[in-house]
Formats: structure tokens, sequence, C-alpha cells
């Protein structure tokens, strides 16, 4: 490795360093406040040493990641994310008994995995990203390890990604055993001869690769542990998985795909094609019925990863741009939404049922006013990230001529506005239970507000002035 290599890695190396920092704390003194600001300060010093490591992008690090413009927005996207989260955690946890501060450990180690997973460019640096961050999903899906929700969730996680694991690594087995390397790039170079030539390895691999990455983006038909683990995890740690692990996926996806040329690979054209229009009408129909606030949201977001497979499917010039607006108008609408949650629950109970929103405009105007404006953007309405986000889909799937894919989406984004604003009524509706204590107060609460403060007006600047990003976005190439 040369110099440009380390210079290249500093977000990955402060990062790492932030970790180790945090667990010698833990070790040292047990403070939940202290612990909140050195994971804090760690997160910072990645963003500011990202404008040093881009000034040698792009680059190859090795054979097994890539640091340019794209990895660079997705780790930004990452940090940021691990930030609110952390400031939520603090509010969530500020009242909770137990021990607090290895939250913020696991928080860390699963944000190292979501941008080692950014930058790779090699199914082992895939596999070892996905892993760090999985593993540290585990315990921070069961870490109030009282809660049998929890526990549940966790357990539940764990054997069903054991599982797409396994589809991983034997696909990658038969892709090296076909290809004789493990570089993205040979999958692109395989894809590129005639159907009838291909290798049934080769095959057989791509199908068990989709498999594994259809679990990790839950999309249909690998979407069956979404619902319960987003409804019996923390809600900053549900937060964390809609966002930031997500947005790491998007980002190895598009990496994967992005040097194919569709018109040779049909089959998988196809079977992704497939994959985005089910996901788009069974997650809107799943959300269609339920009564938990959480499992609306997590029905609703895989229909939003099907919507980002259309504009992945179009491959034109709009595709990069309009996936890379999409997410970080998703990741801002999902943490505040989850971000709601988390100040809206107490140390003993989860805010998770319609009832316990009923009315909360007449008890906490704020809090209320900040939901709304989320389900807003995840419905597509004007004025909001989302509905500048949609139209960049909808503009990248004709550029692509996905007709059917674009109707697939209109209509059912269209199902999806009912279940939104069936939460919207409930939250303006009479109050009929008495008001519910805060969850934290003083500096817990206050992190807390400004993480729903900060995510509602950049949600409102980007649906109102997206220029600005969208400039930055149109010459980003993976």
């Amino acid at each position: 490795m040369h110099n440009a290599d380390f210079m290249a890695l500093l977000p990955l190396m402060v990062l790492s360093a932030a970790c180790a920092a945090v667990m010698l704390l833990i070790a040292a003194r047990r403070h939940h406040g202290l612990t909140l600001v050195l994971t804090l300060a760690g997160l910072a010093a990645t963003l500011a040493v990202m404008p040093e490591a881009g000034r040698w992008m792009p680059i190859r690090i090795t054979a097994l990641l890539t640091l340019d413009t794209f990895a660079l927005f997705f780790i930004a996207l990452i940090v940021l994310a691990t930030m609110a989260t952390a400031l939520l955690g603090y509010a969530y946890f500020d009242a909770w008994g137990g021990h607090r501060e290895e939250f913020y450990l696991l928080l860390l180690i699963a944000a190292l995995g979501a941008c080692v997973l950014s930058m790779s460019r090699h199914f082992a640096a895939f596999f070892i990203g996905l892993e760090i961050l999985s593993i540290a999903l585990y315990a921070l899906i069961a870490y109030p390890r009282r809660r049998a929700a929890s526990v549940e969730a966790g357990i539940k996680y764990l054997v069903l990604a054991a599982g797409s694991a396994g589809f991983l690594l034997f696909g990658m087995a038969l892709l090296y055993a076909d290809r004789g390397t493990l570089d993205f790039s040979a999958l692109a170079a395989g894809l590129s001869t005639p159907g009838q030539d291909r290798p049934l390895l080769l095959l057989a691999g791509l199908a068990l690769l989709m498999v594994g990455v259809g679990f990790k983006l839950a999309l249909v038909p690998f979407h069956m542990w979404t619902a319960d683990v987003y409804q019996g995890a923390p809600a900053p740690v549900t937060a964390f998985v809609a966002t930031a692990s997500k947005s790491a996926m998007v980002a190895l996806l598009v990496r994967l795909l992005a040097p194919l040329d569709f018109n040779t690979a049909p089959e998988l054209f196809d079977i992704l094609a497939a994959l985005a229009a089910a996901s788009m009408v069974g997650g809107n129909l799943l959300a269609l019925r339920q009564q938990s606030v959480k499992r609306i949201l997590a029905y609703s977001s895989i229909a939003h990863l099907g919507y980002v497979l259309v504009a992945i499917l179009a491959a034109g010039p709009a595709f990069v741009p309009a996936v890379m607006f999409y997410m970080a108008a998703y990741t801002l609408a999902q943490l505040g939404s989850f971000g709601v949650i988390a100040m809206h629950s107490t140390a003993e109970t989860e805010a998770d049922s319609l009832e316990r929103f009923r009315g909360l405009f007449h008890q906490r105007p704020w809090m209320a006013a900040v939901l709304t404006a989320m389900l807003l953007s995840l419905a597509g309405i004007p004025l909001t990230a989302g509905f500048i986000g949609k139209f960049y889909v909808i503009l990248a799937g004709t550029q692509g001529r996905l007709w059917w894919l674009i109707i697939t989406l209109v209509l059912t984004s269209g199902i999806g506005l009912f279940y939104y604003l069936r939460i919207i009524v409930t939250l303006f509706s009479p109050a009929q239970a008495p008001r519910t204590t805060p969850t934290a107060a003083g500096p817990a609460a206050f992190s807390g507000a400004a993480v729903l403060t900060v995510t509602t007006i950049l949600l409102v600047w980007l649906g109102a002035l997206p220029e600005s990003l969208v400039r930055l976005l149109q010459h980003v190439t993976p």
C-alpha cells in the first residue's frame, strides 16, 4: 500500500479508532453522557477527514476497496444517520436502568461495517463489511435483553441473516469457480456473453447472490423478517436498520450492477424487475391492515426499496443521481419517523400501536407536526424531499422506458397514501388516552428534539430547493 491508500482510508481508520476509544472508555468508566460525547466526536472526526481523503479519489485501495465520490456520499450519509441514531438513543435510554454505554460501541461497529460495504469492489470486502454490520445489529436489536419482543426480534434476525449469509457465500463460491476472481467486474464480464453460452455455475451463483442481497434489502419474497424486527427492536435501532444499513446495501447493489448492460443480461433484468414489482405491490398491500406504526413503516420500507430498484434498472444517465437523492430523502424521513416513536416511548413500553398516537397533536403539537411531515415525504407529497426523490426515480424510469414498472410505482404510491393518511388522521383525532410522560428530560430530551428539528428542516429544504444537492450528484459515477 502507498501513502495515497492510507490517506483514502482515513474515514475508516478514524471510525475504527473511535470504536477502540469508546471501548476503552467503557472499560475505564461507565458514563452515559460521556460515552455519547466521545461517540459523536469520533463520528464528527470521520466527517472532518473526508475532504482530505477526497483529495485522492478516485482511487482503488488494493483489490478490495475503492474511494470515489459515490462512496464518499454514502459514507457521509451513513455517518450522519449514525449520529442521529446516537442522539435518539441517548434520549431513548436516558431513563433505562441497564447498562447503556455498549449501545454506542455497537452502533459505531455497525457504522464501520456499513462504510466498508459502500466502498467495496470485491466480494471478500463485501462479505467482511456485511458481517461486521450484521453481527453488531444482532446485539443492537436485542439490546433491551429484558424485553421479550426485542430478544425475539434479535434471534429472528440472527437465524435468518445467518441463512442469507450461507446463500451469499455459496453464490460467491460458484462465481469464483466460474470466473476465477471475486472482483465485481468479473460478474459484468461473465454476463456480457450471449445467454446460451453462459455457464450454469455463473447463473446459479448469480441467483444465490440475489437471494442474499434481497434478504438484506428486505425485498419481496425475502421480506418476512422485516416487520417483526422493526417492531421488536428499540426505536433508535430500527431507525438505524431502516437508514444506514439499507443505504449501505443500496450503495453496494448499485456498484455491483452499474457496469452491467441489461441488454446482454435479460434474465437478470427480469429477476430484478419481478423483485421490484413484487416489493412495491406486496409492501404497500401488507401495510394497509396493520395496527402498529412500526409495522406500517416496515412494510412501507419494502415498497420504497422497490422504487429504488426501478431507478437502478433504468441504467441511464439519471439513475445514479436518482438513487442517491432518493436514499437521502428516505433516510431523513425514516430518521424523523422513528425519532418521534423513540421520543414518544417510555422506559417501560414502546410507542407502537396506532392508539398510542391518537390525539398526539393535542398533547405534543411539535411531535405531531414532525411525524406528519415525515409521512407526507414518504408518501411523495410536493414540497417534501420524498416528492423530489420519487420524481427523479420516475424520470430515470422514463429514460429507460420501464413503463410497466412506472405504472406500478404510481399505482402503489396511491395505495401507500392511504395508510400514511391513516396515521396522520389518528394524530389529529380527539385524544382518548391520558397524557403520556416523555421518555427523557433535560439534555436527553434536547438531543432527541435536535434530531427531529434538523431532519424536518432538511426534509422541507430539499423538497423546496433541491438544486444544490441535484447539481452535486449529477456527475457522480460508481
